[in-house]
């Protein structure tokens, strides 16, 4: 069986905008799935019933695409040019541009149609989150990154500051090597969080992570609880990880920080009309929680930490 050769998909992808480009061979990952398993069995997904749906196809890659030989993982840089003032209501550092789905995927299909254009008759599929894919363990299996405390993959030069995405080929293709863990002894992102979501070393529990609380918890908190003045989502254990230190901003331009959205304080977003909302957070990742549950999160921000 003929085993294509990387370099030309790793440097289709850098000429694309993709911050690196890493490929695994596509098998089945009992170990990964299993884990998933026990995460689920203990409850800690929250209202998140999605992740307890198509365990089969996260394990399988080939039954997601047929034949499947290949996992290409790809990382976006998205860290910004300037962060938010501490004193006013705060957002997710993904979340100061365009929301990812619209701009990481189109990518994703450029490099697919390169592939093709190349290889030939390739049949495959694109995924950024948006599909049953375990992206963390295909991306520490093919050498993007390793899995930090917190549960993100961590770039040895990008730190955890990264969209991934995937690609799903039937054809072979040389694969790359795992790197090395490198998180040691440290233990900072977990001693960042204020809520103790980090319940072990990589293992979040959903139901206590602010970023789940703001963003995927639809109904009102009972009771009261305080969000550490978070409105939507959270980077206290990234923003503590030495990793993320030496972060260099992105150049793609849809990540732009949306600077109106973010020098909005408190009475600024409590006076908000849905009209101005919708306006301000069109294509954001905001559109995720929505307007009613922002509203519900100005009510819990509770004290700064």
């Amino acid at each position: 069986m003929l085993t294509h050769d990387s370099t030309f998909i790793k440097e289709a992808a850098r000429n694309i905008g993709f911050a690196d480009c890493r490929i695994a061979k596509a098998e089945a990952i009992p170990e990964e799935t299993q884990y998933l398993k026990r995460w689920l069995q203990n409850g800690m997904y929250g209202t998140m019933e999605y992740m307890a749906r198509n365990t089969d196809k996260r394990e399988n890659p080939a039954l997601l695409v047929d034949g499947c030989q290949t996992v290409v993982s790809l990382a976006v840089n998205y860290y910004p040019a300037f962060r938010q003032r501490a004193d006013v209501p705060q957002i997710a550092k993904y979340a100061y541009g365009k929301d990812y789905h619209w701009v990481v995927k189109p990518m994703l299909h450029r490099l697919m149609g390169s592939i093709r254009e190349h290889y030939g008759a390739v049949h495959g599929r694109v995924f950024t989150d948006s599909a049953p894919v375990m992206e963390h363990a295909w991306a520490t299996r093919s050498g993007l990154g390793w899995t930090g405390k917190h549960s993100l993959v961590i770039h040895p030069q990008y730190g955890s500051y990264i969209f991934l995405g995937e690609l799903f080929l039937d054809i072979a293709v040389e694969p790359d090597a795992p790197i090395a863990n490198r998180c040691g002894a440290c233990t900072r992102c977990m001693d960042a969080c204020p809520v103790q979501a980090i319940v072990a070393p990589h293992v979040v529990d959903a139901r206590r992570c602010l970023s789940y609380l703001t963003i995927e918890h639809k109904t009102d908190f009972h009771p009261p609880l305080s969000l550490h003045r978070h409105l939507f989502g959270c980077d206290l254990c990234q923003n503590a990880c030495p990793c993320n230190k030496k972060a260099q901003p992105t150049a793609i331009s849809d990540f732009k920080p949306n600077r109106e959205m973010l020098n909005m304080n408190e009475t600024d977003w409590k006076n908000l009309s849905k009209e101005d909302f919708e306006r301000m957070t069109k294509d954001s990742p905001l559109q995720r929680a929505g307007f009613e549950s922002l509203h519900r999160n100005l009510k819990n921000l509770g004290n700064k930490i």
